[in-house]
This record gives C-alpha cells, structure tokens and sequence, in this order.
C-alpha cells in the first residue's frame, strides 16, 4: 500500500468527507458521514481503520479561536497524536499542550516550535525529564509545569532554570466519568494553599510564567458549574500570587470541553462556556490560556469495522466484529457511549437489537449492548462515531492483536497516514 493510496480512495475520500465543504455544525454526527465513501475506504485500506477528516479538525480549532479571541488556546495532544492532525491544528493556529516526553518529541516533528509547546506532566518519569531538558537547551522558549514542589527539586538537578508554571490543585473536579476527573484529585497540582508560597520561592530561581488547573474531561451540563468555580478560584491564586512575585504571562483553566457522544445531546454552546470563563476568572495581568482536546479531534474521526459473526444468544443478537477494547478502549474503560451506524445497510433493511462486540477474550470487550442497528449481516461495514478522540491513542496490542490504519481526508483527497501493524511487528522488539 503506498502512503497515498489509489483512485479508489481518493474518490472516497471526497464523499466521506462532504460535510467540510458544507455548513459547519458545532457538532458532526455520525449520519452527515458519507457512507458509501466510508465503504469505500473500508475497501480500500481494510478494518479496522480509523478515519481522521484535517478539515473538520481545521474548524473546530477555528470554532475555539473564534470564541477565545483574547485568549491562547493550547492543543491537548494526548487527545490525537497523529503527525496529519498534529500539524492541521498547529496550522490552524493552536499551541501544543504535552502530557509527557513523547508528545513533546511529536510536538517537535510536526513542526510546533518551542515557545508554542507546554510540557505538563503528572509524576514525570526521570527519563522523561531527561530528555525534556534535554530539549529545552535547544529550545529555551519551552514552557515546563510542575505538579510538585519535589518536580522542581528534580528540575533543578538537572541545571533547568527557564520558563516555569506551577499548576494548582484547587479542589474542583469536572468531567464525563470519575475516572478523568482531576481538578480535586491528590494526584494532580500543587495543593491549592500552597501554591502562592511555592510561587514566591521559585521566582528568583526560575521565570515564572503561569499557573495552571484542570477540572477534568468531556465537561458539559451540570459540569460547567464546576468548572467556572475552578476558574474563580485560579483568578483568585493569580491575584494572590501576583501580589507577591509580580505580573504572571498566563493563567490556564484547562480545557475538558465536551462534545456530545450521543444524538440527543445538544451540542456545548462554546461562546457562552467562553463568557462564563473569562468573567469568572476577573481581572489578571495574566492571558487566559485553555486546552482543549477533546473537542478539536472527537467528531473529525469515525472507527470502521467489519463484521465477522452474527450469533442468536438466549438474550441478546451479538454482532462480532473485528474491532474491539484494544481498538477503541472508551466503552469498556468508562462505560461511554459512541453512536454505531451500519453503512452497508439500505433502507428495506429492518433494525434489530443489537450487542456489538469485539475479538478480545474479554467480557468488557463490548463496544454497545441492546443498541438499535440495521440488520448487520456477515461482511457488512459498521461505522463508529466521534472516535477522534482518545481512540487510537488508548489502542493496544493486548491478546497481540495489531493496532489498526490509520487514513486522513484532506481537501477532498484519502491517504494512509499510519500504515496498519502486522503480525511481525508485535514482536520486532522482542529479544
């Protein structure tokens, strides 16, 4: 397969990705895919295969610059690490925010230079530190955040004295599931009483530039409360801290914002959550920064599988495919919910109940269960919705099973963009 692919394709790769030419929706649902351009490419790369749409990612970072004006907005890179995207959302004007070393060296290949890269680990690794100052004596612009006044003992170590942001714990968590819920978690920030001391005593030493919060994941509804408290608690840590060592450059909330993974949801009224954040976080020397992740990336990727089995169980009609947990791990690791569409289906097909399920030797190997779907048949082509997300980066290869394709629309045109792993490469770096 060469990294452009065929006629066929290319072709596909126009109708899969209509709706970037057309009106652009906060959110894109599953149906304004093109589904005989996704069969196409089903056909023409194999399954499972991941498909990532540049411009719908070019919009959506464009929808977060429009409602931010004043703001910098920070790609979450542990959302999507894929050069193709990496380098449509630093071309859309998005700074890179880095949850560790490799996403840092992602950052760099893609083309991000290092005043535009954040480096925000939790419990940073002593390789990854390594390397990251490493990185940074070359680029000096690049912004290093601790979580621990212990991280900037370790930073110290290693001779780094430049840009420094503190990120804050202040008790506020938010988000779509316990388990991505930071804000009031132990494990992540500085606790919130101690930051302004920390702050004073690492001034003189380093360039302090900013503090930092995050509330948590795929935040919407009830959620936003939450988050416009951490906001008014990080305008109040700024003031304090700014009182003591002088102006700050920035203050980041975070980001978190959610999109809506199923089809009644109204989509997050993102100028309102943008309103509401800069009033809660009142008058700062500082800039707003926020990072978004999620929402640049989740509805520009749809998941592709095939079916294999169709097997009457005593409750249930389970649908096995050939792409499960290892593929997608978000149904089984959070319970979420992705809307499941079959695209070889047509209209005389008759919807039957549905448990679609994957090839892993696992119970929580399910990616719906009892869900409404068009009668799936042996062969058929099944699409997964807003699986831009957290979806190839949470792919493994547990049972040995290789990690899929991955292909990017772009202006109306198909190509592989991170070819499928074989067999072979499971155990290449066996010795």
């Amino acid at each position: 397969m060469t990294a452009e692919g065929g006629d066929a394709g290319r072709t596909a790769g126009r109708t899969a990705g209509r709706t970037a030419d057309a009106e652009n929706p906060p959110v894109r649902r599953l149906s304004a895919w093109d589904a005989d351009g996704l069969v196409a490419l089903a056909e023409e790369y194999g399954t499972p295969l991941y498909v990532m749409d540049r411009d719908r990612v070019r919009q959506n970072c464009a929808r977060l610059r429009e409602a931010f004006p004043d703001a910098e907005v920070r790609y979450a890179v542990k959302a999507h690490t894929g050069r193709a995207v990496l380098e449509a959302v630093r071309e859309s004007g998005l700074a890179a925010e880095c949850a560790s070393a490799g996403e840092v060296e992602r950052a760099l290949a893609a083309g991000y230079e290092g005043a535009e890269i954040q480096y925000t680990a939790v419990n940073p690794p002593a390789r990854d530190l390594d390397h990251v100052v490493d990185r940074w004596r070359d680029h000096p612009e690049l912004t290093v955040t601790v979580g621990a006044a212990d991280t900037v003992d370790r930073l110290r170590e290693r001779g780094f004295d430049g840009r420094l942001c503190i990120r804050a714990n202040p008790g506020v968590g938010a988000g779509h599931h316990e388990k991505v819920r930071t804000g009031a978690n132990a494990k992540f920030g500085v606790p919130y009483d101690e930051v302004a001391d920390l702050a004073e005593s690492v001034a003189g030493e380093f360039e302090l530039v900013g503090l930092h919060a995050h509330a948590g994941s795929g935040i919407s509804g009830e959620d936003l409360s939450n988050h416009r408290e951490l906001v008014e608690r990080m305008g109040n840590l700024a003031r304090e801290v700014e009182s003591r060592v002088g102006p700050l450059e920035f203050v980041d909330v975070g980001g978190g914002f959610g999109v809506p993974y199923r089809e009644e949801e109204p989509p997050l009224d993102l100028e309102s959550v943008a309103d509401a954040t800069r009033e809660a976080l009142g008058d700062v020397s500082g800039t707003l920064a926020v990072e978004p992740g999620r929402y640049v990336v989740a509805d520009a990727g749809v998941l592709l599988a095939r079916v294999n089995t169709v097997k009457q169980a005593a409750d249930a009609t389970v649908v096995g495919v050939d792409a499960g947990m290892t593929t997608l791990l978000r149904p089984a690791m959070y319970d979420a919910y992705h809307e499941i569409r079959n695209i070889s289906s047509d209209d005389n097909d008759e919807a039957i109940s549905a448990t679609v399920a994957g090839p892993i030797c696992e119970s929580a190997d399910v990616l719906c269960e009892n869900r409404s779907l068009a009668n799936p048949r042996r062969g058929a082509y099944l699409a997964v919705g807003n699986a831009g997300a957290y979806g190839y980066e949470m792919a493994s290869t547990y049972n040995s099973r290789p990690r899929p394709a991955e292909v990017a629309l772009d202006g109306g045109k198909a190509r592989l963009v991170r070819r499928r792993e074989t067999l072979t490469d499971l155990t290449e770096l066996e010795q």
